[in-house]
């Protein structure tokens, strides 16, 4: 929590409680601000303000709500709608009208009095508004994927890291049990030497629309293009059913679906994924149409240390789904010289049955435990410590997606260091690590 910020709440409490002895009532605390019978003391709590509230923005916020360590007291997203309805939802959840709706997340950044910011607004927006908060000595949860080049996401580290703040990535798969066993199973050399690690995930669409239309009313169409390059509006451009597979707001599904398996797959493998590899492999991309990221994959990563990673499309090669139990949908399976286990949200398959439910020993690995994703936020921001997705975890998995996606669009091999974050031996490949931003928007202060 920022030291500032909660000097600043709990003097509000000294000072009302003074201010009512003075004029001579007494001055009732209810139990609640005291932090007693299971409440928070407001002075303890995390204040959050929310960037983004649509679909995915909202069921951050719904975990938010149900927090008792947070406050939720303000929301921004250029869509006024949206705002006001999310207002509402949130005035109604505390019984009061105090939320504070903005159109401007500078606006919402600035206030000294909130510690901690969710961002879940549209990809190619994800590290400015990010960096406003982070810049501001902000806690922020960022929601998936990180930036839409590896220059942002390199950028956003370095500001994390300079201004020691907390970061969460919105890969919630790590918050889950089967997810933590599996990777531990793997950690612990249950599948013996682990030699292919199998992920999959969901393609992205195809069309939308291409013809010019009126901006909707309650749009601020601007401020939603933000960095992206200006282009008159098409109709439903702004909706997520279409963005997300537009390569000037996003990657697609290869990284907004795919870092999910991936994310996994880092998590799972450890350091046999960060030694220099190569990267060759197809990609579909739509020839007509509003969408032009990739609907089709089929990527082959060769590590140094001698781990293979298959990384495909939905629906899954039915050799894997019969194999590995799995769902075709999407998934993460880690095969090894003694088994296999595999695991996505239908649940956790492997070669040996009692795997599943075996304990490991106490003096074994165990990674990072959290039960809820956004709780756990809000608990390393009250408490200072580092969330279980921290911004170093986060990049690993996404400059995944992005190396990927970068040699199906070259259409040739690549080489690609994890480690040093370039691809050593392609010029090509290291110029679409960056892409200019529309003025006067920036990376860099």
């Amino acid at each position: 929590m920022a030291k500032k910020s909660d000097l600043t709440r709990r003097g509000f409490l000294r000072t009302s409680m003074a201010a009512g002895a003075a004029i001579g009532f007494p001055y009732i605390i209810p139990s609640s601000a005291l932090g007693k019978d299971g409440h928070v003391a407001p002075s303890e709590r995390v204040v959050v303000g929310c960037i983004g509230v649509g679909n995915r923005g909202n069921d951050v916020l719904g975990q938010t709500l149900q927090c008792k360590q947070a406050q939720v007291v303000a929301v921004c997203d250029v869509k006024r709608d949206w705002r006001e309805k999310t207002a509402a939802t949130i005035n109604d959840f505390y019984g009061n009208k105090d939320c504070a709706l903005y159109n401007h997340h500078e606006e919402l950044v600035a206030r000294t009095d909130i510690d901690a910011v969710n961002v879940a607004s549209c990809d190619h927006w994800h590290v400015l508004h990010a960096l406003a908060a982070v810049r501001s000595g902000k806690g922020v949860y960022v929601e998936k994927p990180l930036g839409i080049t590896m220059e942002q996401d390199q950028v956003l580290r370095d500001e994390v890291k300079q201004r020691n703040v907390v970061f969460q990535f919105g890969t919630q798969q790590r918050s889950d049990q089967k997810f933590r066993h599996a990777c531990e199973l793997v950690r612990n050399g249950y599948i013996g030497k682990m030699h292919t690690v199998y992920v999959w995930a969901p393609a992205s669409s195809a069309g939308g629309f291409t013809e010019e239309a009126p901006v909707p009313e309650t749009l601020d169409y601007e401020r939603w293009l933000g960095p992206a390059p200006f282009v008159p509006y098409t109709k439903e451009r702004d909706s997520n059913k279409w963005w997300w597979f537009n390569s000037d707001y996003a990657l697609g599904f290869i990284a907004g679906w795919g870092i999910h398996p991936v994310d996994i797959a880092v998590w799972g493998a450890g350091d046999a994924m960060l030694t220099p590899c190569w990267i060759e492999g197809t990609g579909q991309f739509p020839a007509e149409g509003f969408c032009n990221t990739a609907t089709d994959w089929n990527i082959r990563i060769t590590y140094d240390s001698g781990l293979v990673v298959e990384f495909r499309a939905q629906p899954a090669p039915e050799d894997w789904l019969q194999r590995f139990q799995a769902d075709k949908g999407h998934g993460t399976a880690f095969v090894g010289d003694k088994g296999w286990v595999q695991v996505s949200r239908s649940g956790l398959s492997a070669s040996n049955e009692k795997w599943k439910k075996e304990t490991i020993a106490k003096d074994g690995t165990h990674l990072y435990e959290s039960k809820n994703h956004v709780w756990n936020y809000i608990e390393c921001v009250r408490e200072g410590k580092t969330a279980i997705s921290d911004i170093d975890e986060a990049l690993k998995g996404d400059l995944f997606c992005h190396a990927c996606d970068i040699a199906i669009r070259l259409k040739q091999r690549v080489r690609w260091d994890p480690l040093k974050e370039t691809f050593p031996e392609a010029a090509e490949a290291r110029a679409r690590m960056t892409q200019p931003m529309r003025a006067p928007w920036k990376l860099r202060a």
